[in-house]
């Protein structure tokens, strides 16, 4: 299995979450600069946090129109694995590949500190390996955290198990305490909690090792019914 690393100018989590690809299933990994045209070779796709672009404008607005992400909407029709954490999250729904948007934390300030998550929707690519209403420790780190989308788009997404992760005590306002959803398909996940720096007893925790853990079991569930057939 291969995994991508998108990096943009500004991005400073692509090294954290190329390095817990290696730690945790050991599966290739590349960096891929946002001016790629390509990621046909890639089977799942890690849009880092940080602050893409300087966060000008939106967290996210301007790294919408990066070439790379023509070929993100491609990859995540095609059915491929993308993962969106922080400003990824961030840029996933600017560019309309995840409903609702991300808004200034309702106390206007920074929060950087563990979190912990329920785990709303085991049944994602990105949650296999975690039990139905498992209770995480993720770290945060996020100004624009606050997620919210109007009642319908909530009731839908409610209706569809779009809800993947839930804040248990919630750092920023989000509505319905959500920390994280899917596409309706279930194989674009955006969450503002970092599993990327949950990954080694030395950082504090090693509950975000599931959800790598997690894309290898779907990517390999698949491949081998492929096979079958």
């Amino acid at each position: 299995m291969k995994f991508a690393v998108l990096v943009f100018p500004g991005s400073n989590c692509d090294i954290d979450c190329f390095k817990a690809v290696e730690e945790t299933i050991g599966e290739p990994v590349d960096y891929v600069w946002h001016t790629a045209t390509d990621l046909s070779a890639y089977d799942c796709i890690l849009v880092p946090g940080g602050f893409s672009y300087g966060d000008y404008l939106r967290c996210g607005a301007i790294s919408q129109f990066a070439p790379v992400m023509a070929e993100v909407a491609k990859a995540a029709e095609q059915g491929k694995y993308v993962l969106g954490i922080c400003n990824g999250f961030q840029i996933l729904t600017e560019a309309r590949l995840l409903p609702g948007a991300l808004l200034r934390n309702g106390s206007m300030k920074f929060r950087c500190h563990d979190v912990v998550l329920t785990v709303t929707n085991n049944q994602t690519p990105f949650t296999l390996d975690y039990e139905q209403g498992e209770e995480i420790v993720i770290p945060i780190a996020h100004g624009e955290g606050n997620y919210y989308c109007d009642e319908a788009t909530l009731e839908q997404m409610k209706a569809n198990n779009q809800i993947v992760f839930q804040y248990g005590d919630n750092p920023n306002g989000s509505l319905h305490d959500i920390a994280g959803i899917s596409n309706e398909r279930g194989n674009v996940v955006g969450m503002m909690p970092h599993p990327e720096r949950a990954v080694n007893e030395l950082l504090g925790s090693t509950d975000g090792k599931k959800m790598f853990t997690s894309i290898l079991k779907a990517w390999r569930d698949q491949h081998d019914a492929a096979n079958i057939r």
